[in-house]
């Protein structure tokens, strides 16, 4: 029983502590926005003394990877959204960038961004476009820094449709010099049909056994090239799709442009919390503290 009633007390007692405190809250309600207030304009404040940085960002598309024959979407490297973030602080490529640019890695590894962007209500890994930023001291070398990036990232998620383009380019060569042999096979037919129908010292039976087997063999050659025409045309298309939207490319080279070197936004909400915390604090702390001094000052007088 003397533990049921213990317990119902602590429970009675935090429901007053909460109420109390909830009371001078809103009793004194100006510490808590007054302290949003301010610590936003300190937060402001602190992004822009910390004085201003070049910033260079580039978009590049990841393209979307279909089957071989043109079916559906295929998931690789390009579907996956840690993708580029995983390439760009990977060490080894961190270096060759360092190396390029002159910028320490550990100076690199900490400035550098990425960002899928997407339409609202898109879903991520379709049509996949990232911002890769990096932030330091000298345009050129961050706009530099940006465009080895994006090569990186390009060089590494386009494998598999690099090669396809490359078998596709194969293919349409191949059926480009298909078609030319066939055309001039063709043309040789139908010249020496020509000849023959105009030799006149030939019999007439032999003349029309000679075109007859000419135009078989026209006929033959002419269906062959309408299927080789077939072959190229669907391997054309491919090799477009391939090229215009399987293939992951740079969209926008990287541009520098200055910025603050803290963020302005997360500087502004960093200090509105901080500053509504210590109002908070403060409007709870404030009615204890006036009554320790009243306590003081009564048992001194």
């Amino acid at each position: 029983m003397t533990d049921v009633q213990t317990a119902s007390e602590l429970e009675d007692e935090q429901e007053v502590d909460l109420s109390s405190a909830w009371q001078r809250l809103k009793v004194r309600w100006w510490l808590p926005i007054g302290g949003l207030l301010v610590g936003a304009v300190l937060g402001i404040a602190l992004a822009v003394s910390g004085g201003s940085v070049w910033r260079a960002q580039t978009i590049v598309y990841l393209g979307q990877p279909f089957a071989p024959l043109g079916g559906g979407q295929i998931q690789s490297l390009a579907t996956n959204p840690r993708t580029v973030g995983e390439i760009i602080r990977s060490e080894s490529v961190l270096k060759e960038v360092s190396n390029a640019t002159g910028i320490p890695v550990s100076k690199l590894r900490s400035s550098i961004s990425t960002r899928e962007l997407l339409a609202a209500g898109q879903l991520r890994g379709i049509n996949p476009l990232m911002e890769i930023a990096v932030k330091g001291s000298g345009p050129a070398r961050v706009e530099q820094a940006a465009d080895e990036l994006a090569e990186h990232v390009v060089e590494r998620v386009s494998s598999y449709v690099t090669d396809k383009t490359a078998l596709l380019k194969q293919q349409v060569v191949t059926s480009e010099a298909q078609l030319g042999g066939v055309n001039e096979r063709i043309a040789a037919a139908q010249e020496q049909q020509a000849e023959v129908l105009a030799d006149r010292s030939l019999p007439l039976d032999q003349r029309l056994l000679v075109t007859a087997n000419l135009n078989s063999v026209i006929t033959t050659a002419d269906s062959r090239r309408a299927a080789i025409q077939d072959d190229l045309f669907e391997a054309r298309q491919l090799l477009n799709l391939a090229e215009s939207v399987e293939s992951s490319r740079v969209v926008e080279p990287a541009a520098a442009s200055k910025t603050t070197a803290r963020s302005s936004r997360t500087s502004l909400l960093i200090g509105a919390l901080i500053g509504l915390l210590i109002g908070a604090i403060a409007a709870l702390a404030a009615d204890p503290i006036a009554a320790r001094r009243r306590g003081a000052a009564a048992a001194s007088s």
